[in-house]
């Protein structure tokens, strides 16, 4: 079923001229999210990939950074202070990168001095350990989702890009699905109900039966 409402959502809605995105739904019932216990917050690596270019900027000592060749932006300890002066420039920023990667030692500093900006955009650097090489953290968070519920019973996923296969939709689909319905006390009893569309797209309702026996 989840495989005729992916081809039906890319079919029933027009191609335009840049790359979009398709994105689920997930509406929630009988959740307490005031119970920040009970709320979603998932960093969920797709099997099939985004789809799409993703960036990741790393914080590190120059030792690190020589090892993380698939880092988009790297950053010294020194650039950490010069973003303190200047947070206009760090909130650009922030909101260019998907996510960061810090070394371990420089977290607490980060924390205090950009938290503020960082934190509520859901972008706290994941921290290596000194000497670590991050490059296979790297390249998982470019094929990661975040489901992130905050205290809304309606929250959105992307999982993937419409020039995707349909096929690693599905995947997609069936990985961040699963992962939410592992999160939830009574599992699929908690989801009201699920949505696909693209970017511009009209929203198609998603059976989602199949995944549960």
């Amino acid at each position: 079923m989840v495989r005729n409402e992916i081809k039906a959502v890319k079919e029933e809605s027009k191609k335009r001229n840049f790359l979009e995105s398709i994105e689920i739904s997930i509406n929630l019932k009988d959740v307490d999210l005031s119970d920040p216990k009970k709320r979603i917050n998932e960093e969920i690596v797709l099997p099939s990939g985004r789809g799409k270019d993703l960036k990741v900027a790393l914080i590190s000592s120059e030792e690190m950074k020589l090892k993380a060749k698939n880092a988009d932006y790297t950053f010294s300890p020194e650039d950490v202070s010069k973003f303190v002066d200047d947070k206009k420039s760090f909130k650009k920023l922030a909101n260019k990168v998907d996510f960061f990667v810090a070394e371990s030692t420089l977290m607490s500093s980060i924390g205090k001095n950009l938290g503020v900006i960082l934190g509520p955009r859901g972008k706290i650097p994941r921290p290596v350990p000194p000497g670590q090489d991050p490059t296979a953290l790297i390249e998982n968070l470019k094929k990661s989702v975040r489901a992130r519920s905050r205290d809304r019973r309606t929250f959105h996923v992307p999982i993937g890009t419409r020039e995707m296969s349909d096929d690693d939709l599905y995947n997609n689909f069936v990985t961040v699905y699963k992962r939410i319905v592992s999160r939830l006390d009574k599992g699929p009893g908690n989801i009201d109900s699920i949505y696909i569309k693209t970017t511009m797209g009209k929203a198609i309702k998603v059976e989602t039966g199949d995944l549960n026996d």
